[in-house]
């Protein structure tokens, strides 16, 4: 029983040795393999990742005053991030132990946190392209409707949403005692199981990839067409910052869904044998270690994408961090002193909004 990140989805036990009429089907090698690299590749995404989603929810936080529906959003996006964070840790000593000692109730929470991420995630990339549309498409309408109650609401319900989605993978995770050590893995029953596993399989690539493609889709289409008729230098930027985004979330989670899939309904496309699954085996844990990669990659696009973000940023750095770190140099709290004012974030009216 594979005991990777995260746990229901690479333990579908795609194994030569379910069919009938043939040998038994090792698969020591390929558990050997993936622990060498698994565990380094997902602490440095659990350190990369949780210092960059902290730091653009402190930023949001702390200047911003949320006061616009789309920083709404993106400070949501942050925490769906940060709750797939959370629990590698667990996941990264489960894989190095191969055996879970938490106890059920934590296999659930873990397994849970990590699909409520996901959905979210996906939801709230939708909501900030939606977003971008009735703000530039429908400008007059968005005004009315672009308000702070509106997104607190459709964030809540959109949490809610992700958790109702997430329901099957947490009911059906558990943890029990396999052969001498604990597992933390789904446990379909057992006449349909094959049925949960394609279930599982369409469901995540219909909210990961055809849902939010055919949204972008039709936002971006009436969203460029506009631009073309106005050239607006502020408002590109806008678009290219949120469609980085979602190409970025495609590229990552993509080859994953498709392999996913693949495996799911692996009598569809191939005969089924020891070499296959193991390549399978093989094939998920690569894109499924890509694919979590993708939670250190939104704070990138804020900082490199967001002028206004790097001068909040840059602001903190030297008021909270450096006057810390350097208090003993005075030439550089002179030197400080004299640009604070030049980067320090207005107190009026004027809202942080990462380049929106």
């Amino acid at each position: 029983m594979s005991t990777t990140w995260p746990p229901d989805l690479t333990t579908f036990e795609f194994n030569y040795d379910n069919y009938k009429d043939t040998m038994p089907c090792y698969k020591d090698d390929i558990k050997n393999l993936t622990s060498k690299f698994v565990p380094f590749l997902y602490s440095m995404v659990f350190i990369i990742g949780l210092l960059g989603n902290s730091t653009v929810v402190l930023i949001l936080t702390k200047y911003k005053r949320l006061k616009t529906m789309t920083n709404i959003y993106l400070l949501n996006l942050a925490i769906s991030d940060l709750l797939f964070l959370i629990t590698l840790p667990f996941w990264i000593y489960y894989d190095l132990q191969k055996n879970w000692v938490l106890g059920d109730a934590m296999c659930k929470l873990l397994s849970g946190l990590y699909y409520v991420g996901l959905y979210s995630e996906i939801f709230f990339i939708v909501l900030l392209t939606i977003d971008r549309y009735l703000a530039i498409v429908h400008a007059v309408f968005a005004i009315r409707v672009r308000k702070v109650v509106l997104s607190i609401l459709t964030s809540i319900f959109t949490w809610i949403l992700a958790f109702l989605f997430s329901l099957p993978e947490i009911i059906f995770t558990r943890s029990e005692k396999e052969k001498s050590a604990h597992t933390c893995s789904p446990h379909f029953p057992h006449d349909t199981m094959e049925t949960w596993k394609q279930f599982y399989a369409l469901k995540l690539n219909f909210l990961g990839f055809i849902l939010p493609l055919l949204i972008m889709i039709i936002c971006y289409t009436g969203i460029i067409k506009i631009l073309l008729r106005r050239r607006n230098e502020r408002k590109w930027k806008v678009v290219k910052l949120i469609f980085i985004i979602m190409i970025i979330f495609f590229l990552f989670w993509i080859p994953y869904n498709l392999t996913i899939l693949v495996a799911a309904f692996q009598n569809f496309f191939f005969t089924p044998d020891c070499e296959n699954s193991k390549q399978l085996d093989v094939a998920i844990q690569v894109t499924e270690t890509i694919a979590l990669t993708h939670c250190c990659v939104n704070p990138v696009i804020y900082a490199f994408a967001g002028e206004r973000f790097q001068k909040y940023l840059s602001h903190f750095i030297r008021n909270h961090i450096a006057v810390h770190l350097c208090k003993y140099v005075p030439s550089f709290l002179k030197d400080r002193r004299e640009r604070v004012s030049s980067i320090s974030p207005s107190t009026g009216e004027h809202e942080l909004t990462i380049e929106f």
